[in-house]
């Protein structure tokens, strides 16, 4: 069995797409999936499967969200040593920030170059963000919720999925995941 981090996106947010958590983790067991636990209210889960396809498990669990929630809820699955790659690789390690920060969105896929540098024409002021791979790493100046940089945005001009957590619940994530290995 391998462990999971299944991110969902876009739930539990200003009263939009509600889903409590134990509805949803019943509803995982359909999936046979195994140790399903998540983590605070915004569609962090953790699990282990027997599948190897990603890909897979992502269209599984949209699909159960859909036919048991209603909603249609982007899912980008992770695995505990992507998590581990994502902190090592975080361009603002040195730059000595303060938890939350900085906010790692997660990509569906890696942008093109051609998207990146749309991203990169505007000006989002003092916020910065750089992307390495599938992972788009934005320091806030001003907070998450004053930011000009949304995930609508990103979604919209790197013209894929995208899901954003702060550093807190990437380490929050990794630690829970190696309690269930």
């Amino acid at each position: 069995m391998k462990t999971y981090i299944a991110l969902l996106r876009g739930i539990n947010v200003s009263g939009q797409k509600l889903i409590k958590m134990d509805a949803l983790r019943k509803a995982l067991t359909e999936l046979d999936f195994e140790n399903v636990s998540t983590y605070i209210q915004s569609g962090n889960i953790l699990f282990q499967s027997k599948t190897d396809d990603v890909k897979k498990l992502e269209k599984l669990i949209h699909d159960l969200i859909e036919k048991h929630f209603g909603f249609d809820v982007s899912v980008i699955v992770v695995t505990p040593q992507d998590l581990v790659d994502t902190m090592k690789s975080n361009p603002f390690a040195n730059d000595h920030i303060e938890l939350p920060q900085p906010y790692v969105s997660f990509l569906s896929d890696v942008p093109t170059n051609e998207n990146t540098a749309i991203l990169k024409a505007i000006d989002f002021q003092k916020d910065r963000f750089e992307i390495v791979g599938k992972n788009l790493y934005i320091h806030y100046a001003d907070g998450a919720g004053q930011t000009k940089l949304s995930n609508a945005v990103i979604e919209k001009k790197l013209k894929l999925t995208s899901t954003a957590r702060n550093w807190k619940t990437v380490l929050k994530l990794i630690e829970l995941a190696e309690a269930i290995k």
